[in-house]
Formats: C-alpha cells, sequence, structure tokens
C-alpha cells in the first residue's frame, strides 16, 4: 500500500471560460483515478482524492441524523459534491453552484492542505491567509491546550 499522498503548497491559477480549473502539476498523480469537489466550511471549495473522500464521507455519514446539526452538516458536505475526473491537461469542470458558493471568478488560489487541496477566491484566500499568519502563535497555543 502507497503512502498517502500530502498536497502542499499555494499556487495561483486561473477559471478558463468553460469553467475549467487546471489542478497544479504536482497534486495531478494523486488525482489521476478521480477526485471529488465540494462545499468546505470556509467559503472556499475541498478537493479531496478518492481515498481521502471515502474516509472523510464515511464520517460524515455516520453523524447521528436525529441531531439537526449533523444533519445540517451531511445536507452541506454531500449536496455540493460532485466527483470529477481531470482531463489530459489536468484540468476539471467546477460547477457554477460551487463557484458561486465560493465567490470564485476567473482569479483563484489553489492551497495544499496534507490530505486535501482547498480552493479559494484570491482575495478570500489574501484575508484568511493574513489572520493565520497574524494569529499562528495564539492558534497553536489553543490547540495544544496551553492556556
Amino acid at each position: 500500500m502507497a503512502p498517502p499522498t500530502l498536497f502542499l503548497g499555494e499556487f495561483e491559477h486561473s477559471i478558463d471560460d468553460k469553467s475549467r480549473l487546471a489542478v497544479p502539476a504536482r497534486f495531478r498523480a494523486a488525482l489521476q483515478d478521480g477526485l471529488v469537489i465540494t462545499r468546505g466550511l470556509d467559503r472556499c471549495l475541498v478537493i479531496w482524492d478518492t481515498e481521502s473522500w471515502r474516509a472523510q464521507a464515511e464520517r460524515v455519514r455516520s453523524l447521528n441524523p436525529f441531531q439537526s446539526d449533523a444533519r445540517r452538516l451531511q445536507r452541506h458536505f454531500f449536496s455540493g459534491a460532485v466527483p470529477a475526473q481531470p482531463d489530459k491537461l489536468g484540468r476539471v469542470v467546477v460547477p457554477q453552484y460551487l463557484r458561486e458558493y465560493a465567490q470564485l471568478d476567473t482569479d483563484v488560489v489553489v492551497v495544499g492542505l496534507a490530505d486535501r487541496i482547498e480552493v479559494w477566491s484570491r482575495t478570500e484566500w489574501q484575508r484568511e491567509r493574513g489572520e493565520a499568519e497574524r494569529d499562528s502563535a495564539e492558534l497553536a497555543e489553543h490547540l495544544a491546550g496551553v492556556s
């Protein structure tokens, strides 16, 4: 069994007039067997390779459907999901409803986050990255449980 792919880096790309996004070259091999694009939690899109998608989908699917928060998350996660197959040039079509959700026009930023890829509008990514850079020490302390 091959080790899991690590998606790393930040890439400025564009979506063409046919709603196609060129996946960064270093990510293409891991996505050649297909991928799933869905809504992220922060007004971005998330791209999963098929193996990571199965694992995440099972986590979300197994949430208790008798809890309203679980149902809402399941709706968010699954209703926006679309399987895709990159073409020979590594491009995938991003449906209009996903582009609208993430406020994606032409200029986007594709970000590798270990087991997933996020696609952001350039403006929103600059805002998000700026906040993360400004608050990184506090975030680390909070997540490490340091008071």
